[in-house]
């Protein structure tokens, strides 16, 4: 077989290793899922009322805020899964089995790829389970079945960038417990962006970075695809800060990955 045809089944048994620890595991996936979920019914129930009626939106109240916040929520959710991936890497790294695969006669990229596809896997579910829990209190999108298309496709986009930085982050971490808080901060920057509420509410020092975080355009561009709102240049922001951390982590993960390990 080819170097490439090599790569590819050595990342597939890889990625069947990381789906048989999540069906072993099923509780994190569920907790990964669950908490978006809660955060979801919180502001719905709690909050909506209050929030919906200041959009401005024709009717307000919790149906508007349910339209509003859900593609916050779903940047959550990506956000929860990558910190499972930094755990999960740091994991493998500090239990010994990254030194061993290293001794293997397998492609090195093969095992980042794994947990790469694992955790996308992982994030799509996790997805999947959110956006159903929005459709029955209430999520209305009125996007046609190309409109669902590229929403999807930048969910998918959205993870796969986040992920490597997850990885890379994991690599990085000399101990669970650090992997486990450094993707930390992604999981409230939808706060700190349009997620919950608009960014012409905030004061003007967070109104500017609320504005040119990454999570805003990607929830701009969700809105406007799946509901109709302007989107203006948030696609193209969307995607071009998708691309920079795609590449930042994905660089930065395979040079920790092929660094040789300390004596």
């Amino acid at each position: 077989m080819t170097a490439l045809s090599d790569a590819v089944v050595d990342s597939a048994t890889m990625l069947r290793r990381n789906l048989r620890r999540m069906l072993r595991y099923p509780s994190m996936t569920l907790l990964l899922a669950g908490i978006p979920v809660v955060i979801l019914l919180l502001f719905v129930y709690v909050f909506g009322g209050t929030l919906g009626a200041g959009l401005g939106a024709p009717g307000g109240g919790r149906g508007a805020y349910v339209d509003y916040v859900t593609p916050g929520i779903l940047m959550m959710t990506v956000a929860a899964v990558v910190q499972g991936t930094a755990i999960s890497v740091a994991m493998d790294m500090t239990r010994g089995i990254i030194a061993r695969f290293r001794t293997m006669a397998i492609s090195r990229a093969s095992v980042l790829i794994g947990h790469v596809l694992g955790s996308l896997i992982q994030a799509v579910l996790s997805m999947g389970v959110v956006l159903g829990v929005a459709l029955l209190i209430g999520f209305r999108p009125n996007a046609d079945a190309v409109e669902w298309v590229a929403a999807t496709g930048l969910l998918v986009m959205v993870a796969l960038a986040l992920i490597w930085l997850a990885v890379a982050l994991g690599l990085a971490s000399e101990s669970v417990e650090t992997a486990s808080n450094l993707p930390q901060p992604l999981v409230f920057l939808p706060f700190f962006g349009s997620g919950f509420v608009p960014t012409e509410s905030m004061p003007t020092g967070l109104r500017w970075f609320a504005e040119y975080q990454p999570f805003t355009p990607v929830i701009e561009t969700l809105r406007g695809l799946l509901l109709g709102t302007p989107i203006g240049n948030s696609a193209i922001l969307a995607v071009a800060w998708c691309a920079g951390i795609a590449l930042v982590g994905f660089v930065w993960a395979m040079a920790l990955f092929s660094r040789e390990p300390r004596a």
